[in-house]
Formats: C-alpha cells, structure tokens, sequence
C-alpha cells in the first residue's frame, strides 16, 4: 500500500489548515475542499483511502457527502466531524457507514489515532481481497442490520441482493394488515410491472428463513408478467406468523442457485431480515412517539420535528410552506354538556375533516385539546387562506356527534403564517401563526394571517 491520501472537507479555513498540518505530520497525502460538491470529484476518481469531513457545511452536509461516499466502488472510510456533541449525532453518522466521529474542539493526538486506526483497517483489508470481500460483506450486512428507516433499508437491501448475484432486477415491498401490498422499491424494471408482479407474488408468498424460489402453483402464474420461474428468488420478511415486506429478486443467474445456499450470502439474509425486524419495531416505536391517541393526528413533538425538516427542505430547493393554527371556538361547552367522552368523539371527528381538508402530503397535528394545526408543504400565504378557508367552512357546516343521537355544531378560527415570507426562524413562524389565530379568537369563526395581526 503506498502513502494513504485523506481527503479533507471543511468550510472553515482554521480547520482545514489545522487537519492539513496535523495529518501532514504522519506522511499523509492531502487533498483539501471547502465543501462537498467540489469534493466529489475527487471521490469519483476512487484515489482516496480516507474522508474526513465536517458534518454541518453550506450547500451539501457531511451526511450527504458521507452517502455518496459509501455508495461508490471500494469506498474511502470516513469520519464526520461535528461541533455538537450529541448522541444524536454520533448514531446519525454511524448509521449512515461513517468508521467513527470527532467532535469539535478535538485533541490532535485522538484525530491522528482515529486516522491512523481507520487507515490502518484500510491497509489490512487490502492485504487479502477473499477476507477483503468477506468483512466488506460483514459490514454490509451489520450496515442493513442497524437501518431502522423501512424507506432506506428495502432498496439498500435490494442493491446488496442484485449486486451479489451479478445482475438482475427486482423490486421490493411492504405489507400493512388488512392492506394491500405496497411497492415500495424497484430496480430494473418498470413500476406497473414490478406492480403486477407483486399483487401476483404476495398471496402466494409465505414467511420462510432466507432466500427461496417459488411454490408450484406460483410457478405456473409468474410467465404471465414476463418472469422465468426458475429464475426468480424470493425474501419474506416478517416473522413465523405474519409476512410484513419481501424482496423478489428476477432473472438471476443459473449459478445464483449455488450462491443463494452459500454461508456468506445465508448471513446477509439474516442481517437484512433482522434489519426489517429492527426497522418495524423503530416505526412502531414511532408511531407511538408521534402520534396523538385520541384523533391519529401527529402531536406537537413530531410538529416540531417536521416543520425542521421542512425549513431544511424549503432552503435547500427555494421553496415556500405554510402552517395553520387552529382552535375550536367555544368547545368546553361540549364537554359540560354531554361530558368528555362525547367530547373526544367530537375531536375524533374533528380530524376525519381535516383530513379530507389538505392533500396527502400536508401533514396534520392536535396540539392537545382543542387546538389543531396543519403544515402544507410547498403553499404560499394566498392558498394556505383558501386551505384555512375549507377547514373553517367544513366545520362550520357539520353536524357533529349524530352516531351518538346528537346534533351538536361546532366552529373553528384559524391563523396561518407562510415561510419564508412572513418568517425566517422556526419558532417566529409558530409564533406568528399562534398570534394570527388569536387575533381571529376575538371575532371566532374567521381565518386570520399574519398581516391582520395588529402592530404594536
């Protein structure tokens, strides 16, 4: 192995300098960017042994430099450096492959142990190319195993499969109960196909450990969608009693046969299923986490966590979004009257027309209470009003509770703030929709935005 190159991404010229003259020290060859779209050139041409990059940059992340990175032929180790100590962080990148991380102020002697022990993993893995392919395998299986993101892990899993058998196509899905299947992946084949071949596989599918080849009766219905029965594989995941998601993997080759009951490719099905198993218990987890009991609606945590990720989004693409506040206007009286059970009824209802209000993308939160809010992604202040307009209108006009032998009316006020055009930080914009909404509570039944805000 000749002197290693590290590849260093900072946007700030102290620490470039700083990693640069530390790392010069150990007879390292550097390579120095100030960010990431200039870097991945350099990645491109497959010279780079290690990268160490920060996490937070203008344009493209560290984590976004780190996919790239990880997705290319022999990849370069990696480590992400950050100026925020947090778990958060650490487990972000480690998820994401990076070899380790390192934190801001860092000690010179533990950023050139931590070079040193990755390059020098590096060097042993290039001494024997059967180990090389065996640990690389390891770790892609322990890197699906630790994805706890359904939308990452199926097509990562996927790419892993196809890869391994040299070619192919396929797809994968996922299984709700009382649903039908989702595609929710495809790889080298259309989605109306892969469609077809999934509502034809799933009935016929059972659960199994690893890699299997369809039943008789299967056999006999896949030359309908175009597929050699032979030569298609299947991976049920799930567990013994019920099927949640599958890979199906087409057109493998003759030799894949062998390959499939070989122990390498036995111990990446396991980590893949493992993986799944992990993932839905992270999603249920979730779903607990972030969702209100009562109406099915988001809660105020996961608002917090999705108008982040919206503001990231909105930045990164030069998009507007626009989040509505609402409050039911009198509706302790229906608690008073028939009491609280009747009451939660009324806020379950609530929801239902809500949801029929906005699109599928919009997401839907209860603050808990009476209070409600919707976040509308790429909508400017002039449609969030007429969106604000429909929910009010759709309350206004319903007759609530009849299942319960009641007729009960309700109405709501509104307030809405647009990013970035009433607002540029998170907490502005909720407090500007807070404020529009507040000032519609003197009047009750209206939509308020924050132009009808009084100045002080």
């Amino acid at each position: 192995m000749g002197q290693p190159t590290v590849l260093v991404v900072d946007d700030e010229l102290f620490f470039r300098k700083l990693f640069s003259d530390h790392l010069a020290e150990e007879g390292y060859r550097i390579e120095v960017f100030e960010n990431g779209e200039d870097a991945i050139l350099c990645l491109q041409q497959g010279k780079v042994d290690l990268l160490l990059t920060d996490l937070v940059m203008p344009g493209m992340s560290g984590l976004d430099l780190l996919r790239i990175a990880r997705a290319l032929p022999n990849p370069p180790e990696v480590i992400l450096v950050t100026g925020h100590a947090s778990l958060e962080s650490a487990i972000q990148a480690l998820k994401n492959g990076a070899r380790d991380y390192l934190v801001k102020p860092f000690n010179p002697e533990e950023l050139k142990h931590l070079v040193r022990n990755c390059l020098e993993q590096r060097r042993l893995l290039g001494e024997n190319e059967d180990l090389k392919a065996q640990i690389q395998l390891y770790q892609t299986g322990q890197t699906l195993s630790s994805l706890i993101d359904l939308e990452r892990l199926i097509p990562q899993a996927l790419e892993v499969l196809l890869r391994e058998l040299g070619g192919g196509f396929g797809c994968g899905f996922t299984v709700k109960t009382d649903s039908d299947p989702v595609t929710t992946t495809v790889k080298g084949i259309g989605r109306q196909r892969a469609e077809q071949l999934v509502e034809l596989v799933v009935p016929k599918m059972k659960v199994a450990a690893g890699l299997c080849q369809p039943n008789g009766k299967l056999k006999k219905l896949l030359p309908t969608v175009g597929v050699k029965p032979d030569r298609l594989w299947l991976l049920p995941l799930g567990n013994s009693d019920e099927l949640k998601g599958g890979l199906i993997i087409c057109d493998a080759s003759a030799e894949f046969a062998v390959r499939a009951a070989s122990q390498d490719l036995r111990y990446l099905c396991d980590q893949i299923e493992l993986g799944f198993e992990n993932a839905c218990r992270y999603q249920d987890a979730q779903d607990l986490m972030y969702t209100d009991d009562l109406t099915g609606l988001f809660n105020h945590r996961y608002m917090q966590v999705a108008m982040s990720q919206e503001i990231r989004r909105s930045q990164r693409y030069g998009l507007q979004f626009s989040l509505i506040f609402l409050d039911l206007d009198k509706f302790k009286l229906i608690n008073d009257t028939h009491g609280h059970l009747v009451g939660s009824a009324a806020l379950q209802e609530v929801g239902v027309l809500l949801r029929r209000c906005v699109r599928d993308v919009d997401t839907l939160f209860r603050f808990g209470g009476d209070e409600f809010g919707a976040l509308l992604v790429e909508t400017d202040g002039r449609t969030a009003r007429i969106v604000a307009e429909r929910i009010r209108k759709t309350i206004d006009e319903h007759v609530f509770l009849t299942d319960q032998g009641l007729s009960c009316r309700l109405t709501a006020t509104a307030g809405f703030a647009t990013y970035p055009t009433d607002a540029l930080e998170k907490e502005n914009l909720l407090n500007l929709a807070d404020r529009a909404m507040y000032v519609g509570k003197g009047q009750r039944n209206v939509i308020c935005g924050v132009e009808e805000i009084p100045e002080k």
